[in-house]
Order: C-alpha cells, then structure tokens, then sequence
C-alpha cells in the first residue's frame, strides 16, 4: 500500500510513485533481487492509473509482471493485468466478466486464494467455475500471510478449491501443479510428472 506518511496529499502520493518508479524498480531490477513485480490494484489501494505507470516501469527494467487484482471490489485490475501481459493475475473474487473475457484472451493465469477470503470472512469466493468455463487457467495457492491468510497447507486449499471453488478434484491438481507453474513462468520445467522435468516430487 501507499506509506502512511505519503498519503497526506496528491503531491506526496506523487512523490511516492515517483521512488518507486525512478529508484526502487531500476535498483532491484539492477541488482537482480526479484524476477517479478506486483501491485496491488484495488479500491483504496493502487488505482488502474498508478497500477499501470508501476507495472510499465518495472517491464521496462526487465522484470516480469503479476497482479493483485480485483479482490473486494471490481477496480479493473484483471483488465489491466490483461493488457500489459501479466504472467498471472491474483485473488479476483470480486472480478467482472469483462475481467474474465480479458484474462482469458491474453492467456494470463488466474491465481485464485479461496483460504483467503474464508480467513477474512467473506461470503463470496472467485468465481472459477465461470472462468474455467471462459476457459481461463486457474492455479491453486496459499497466499500464506499472517494477517489475511495463515496457512501453508495446500492440500487445505485443493480442498477449498473443491468445496468452495466448486471445481473437480483433477481441476484442483491442475491448478496446484502444471497450472501453478504456469503462474512462475516454470511450465516448461516443474509443475508435473514427464520426461525433461524436475523430480521434485513428496
């Protein structure tokens, strides 16, 4: 989120955008501390706008791109994420069929977190019965994060996927696996039993 003290005026927001934009992405990309950068695209949050300008920045620093997108509220966040070719877009219980279509044409993963949104409470779920339907790619996970979703289970969350998600248990493998790998940018490589994978197998 945007720094308490950063919050107090458009300028200060500004100012903010500016050191991540100008200074932090340029300095992490430079000395190779992530592959991947993500922004929070949601009411309150990042707008689609400032979303954008961080996500441009940090392409043009050479990293890859993922989103938190669209989880309490429809905020365009999976268009977004459609149009500036996300590896995988993240959370979207909140998110529109315009959401859906988008991410279903750029073939961008939906990471769908149905721990988090029983952690917190909610009545809703993503709606990945729609999305497969879309034919969108769904992967499976923890979001494991002590103030919204504290789990490091994944069979708790393939299990969610069944019973909350409404998805078949070979849906719920498939989004475990190839397609959590898919969400890394690793599907040529991890994320199922073949020939020329890795054996990282429990």
């Amino acid at each position: 989120e945007i720094p308490p003290e950063h919050r107090q005026s458009a300028a200060a927001r500004r100012e903010y955008l500016e050191l991540v934009t100008r200074e932090m992405i340029p300095r992490v990309a430079a000395e190779q501390l992530a592959i991947f950068a993500d922004v929070f695209c949601e009411t309150g949050v990042y707008t689609v706008s400032e979303s954008r300008e961080i996500l441009l920045a940090a392409r043009a620093a050479g990293l890859q791109l993922k989103l938190h997108a669209d989880e309490l509220t429809a905020s365009g966040g999976a268009e977004l994420a459609a149009e500036v070719g996300a590896t995988s877009a993240d959370h979207l219980a909140a998110i529109s069929a315009e959401g859906i279509a988008a991410l279903a044409s750029a073939k961008t993963v939906a990471t769908l977190l149905p721990a988090t949104m029983l952690f917190l409470g909610k009545s809703a779920q993503a709606p990945a019965r729609r999305m497969l339907d879309a034919g969108l790619p769904i992967a499976l996970a923890t979001d494991f994060n002590p103030g919204t979703s504290p789990t490091t289970s994944l069979p708790l969350v393939m299990t969610l996927g069944v019973s909350q998600l409404r998805m078949s248990a070979a849906e719920s493998v498939i989004a475990s696996t190839v397609n959590g790998a898919a969400a890394l940018g690793l599907a040529g490589r991890v994320g199922q039993i073949a020939p020329g994978f890795a054996a990282d197998l429990a």
